[in-house]
């Protein structure tokens, strides 16, 4: 019997991240959740995926992805080494030639402002882009 092209049913995205963050009792919940609705409400062409077992959001490719580790809420920008940071988040990955992630700990404060103008600056620097 062919393959159908129709998508298998299933949790959509959406419903897959509310999992994840509904699964993290402890602040690295809280921390996604504050970091989904900053990456969603800096633009409303913002895509929200789940690639990799993770959260992930793009806008004429890749922004960032959401991954959550024992220590760390990790957020990695998928073209960071290309990306102005004058506010200096970006803390993980440095070695990298392309992508740079910003590791959050449990108490810290999310500077807002920067993080909203980073997820800009991912979304014009993709769509600048040919193709």
């Amino acid at each position: 019997m062919p393959k159908s092209n129709v998508p298998s049913e299933g949790p959509s995205p959406a419903e897959l991240v509310d999992a994840k963050i509904a699964g993290l009792t402890d602040w690295r919940g809280a921390m996604l959740a504050r970091l989904r609705a900053l990456i969603k409400a800096a633009d409303t062409g913002v895509v929200e995926e789940w690639k990799w077992s993770i959260p992930v959001w793009s806008h004429h490719g890749l922004i960032c992805t959401g991954e959550t580790y024992k220590k760390v809420v990790k957020t990695t920008f998928a073209q960071g080494a290309s990306l102005p940071d004058p506010a200096g988040l970006f803390n993980s990955s440095m070695d990298g030639k392309v992508r740079r992630a910003i590791d959050f700990h449990e108490g810290d404060v999310l500077d807002e402002a920067a993080l909203t103008a980073l997820i800009r600056a991912a979304i014009t620097l993709n769509m600048a882009k040919p193709g």
